[in-house]
């Protein structure tokens, strides 16, 4: 055996420069830029509805001299947000601490943690707000195999489907519906794959852009001008003691409904406004938080337990406010 050995000139150490965390990108996290964030002081409070129909029939008339031009009314309606407040913790112990190597920079780390768990829970809201079966919006189409009839349509990874056709009949039906004109498309992963895939539209931008299908070239086929795209991923199955074994025990999907296989498309305002219709608000609490996006993150000492704390919060109320203003595109893939 040689001597010295490996071992006695040289002790593993962890590096300082390179480490292996899977913290998923702040882009992926789509909740507060498909609808407008509308800051709050107080946490639950009231927002005036008009009536559509009000807004889409004329009662004026021809006036005859000397007579009152004919009266004409409209209503309103109250409804109701409230913002629910989320939070998560992690400690890091007084022992941790002091035998941590100088590489681990543990407040650093506990608060992208908690950050990232904040961001996921209000995406996994989104999804269940807007863009699944339960989310209560006026129309729904749905993809299917074969033989489509009312409200369906040939699923889009079908080389004989015409998502062209599909999506600017459903923008005129919508027009017709609301009198606006559909801006936003968000699309499940599998949804997005299919599209870029599809024969009709490789055949419409083979001569642009080396034929590569961008999200703006994708906007100005569907006359849609904002899409949107939903990566955030989840992991599923019980935490275990070992780390090795609890990744190999999880399972890993798209947050998006059925899989990343479905959509919503509809109008939203740009900026939160008075008399004007959207699909949906992100009312944030900032009277709790302190800053408009509702988030804070907060350090405090827990000494019964000897460790410092990062605690994260967040208050929100994702809403539908107006359900005839988005449509519910069901299992557009297969």
């Amino acid at each position: 055996m040689p001597n010295p050995t490996q071992s006695d000139l040289h002790v593993n150490a962890p590096l300082t420069n390179v480490s292996v965390a899977y913290i998923p990108k702040k882009s992926d996290y789509i909740a507060t830029q498909v609808f407008p964030v509308v800051p709050v002081m107080k946490q639950s409070d009231l927002y005036h509805k008009y009536t559509k129909s009000d807004w889409r029939r004329t009662d004026a008339q021809k006036r005859a001299p000397g007579t009152r031009a004919v009266r004409s009314y409209y209503k309103t309606m109250a409804d109701t947000y409230y913002a629910q407040v989320y939070s998560v913790a992690k400690p890091i112990d007084d022992q941790t601490r002091a035998n941590a190597d100088s590489n681990f920079k543990l407040e650093k780390e506990a608060t992208e943690f908690v950050t990232n768990q904040l961001l996921l829970r209000r995406e996994l809201d989104f999804v269940a707000t807007y863009l699944s079966s339960g989310s209560g919006w006026a129309v729904t189409q749905t993809g299917v195999a074969s033989g489509p009839s009312t409200n369906q349509f040939l699923q889009w990874n079908d080389a004989a489907s015409d998502p062209l056709n599909d999506i600017a009949t459903w923008k005129l039906n919508f027009r017709e519906l609301n009198g606006f004109d559909a801006n936003t498309l968000v699309l499940g992963p599998r949804v997005r794959l299919a599209l870029k895939n599809h024969p009709d539209i490789i055949d419409r931008i083979k001569y642009t852009q080396r034929g590569v299908l961008t999200d703006d070239l994708l906007a100005s086929l569907l006359d849609i001008p904002r899409i949107f795209t939903m990566y955030a991923t989840q992991a599923s199955g019980a935490q275990i003691n070992d780390p090795e074994d609890q990744d190999a025990a999880a399972t890993y999907s798209f947050i998006a409904d059925a899989a990343g296989k479905s959509c919503f498309f509809g109008y939203v305002t740009e900026t939160p406004s008075l008399m004007e219709p959207t699909a949906g608000y992100t009312f944030t609490w900032k009277g709790y938080a302190g800053n408009d996006q509702g988030m804070r993150i907060k350090r405090y000492r827990e000494e019964d337990i000897e460790s410092d704390t990062i605690e994260g919060g967040m208050a929100y109320a994702m809403k539908q406010v107006a359900a005839d203003m988005g449509v519910y595109v069901a299992t557009a893939v297969a």
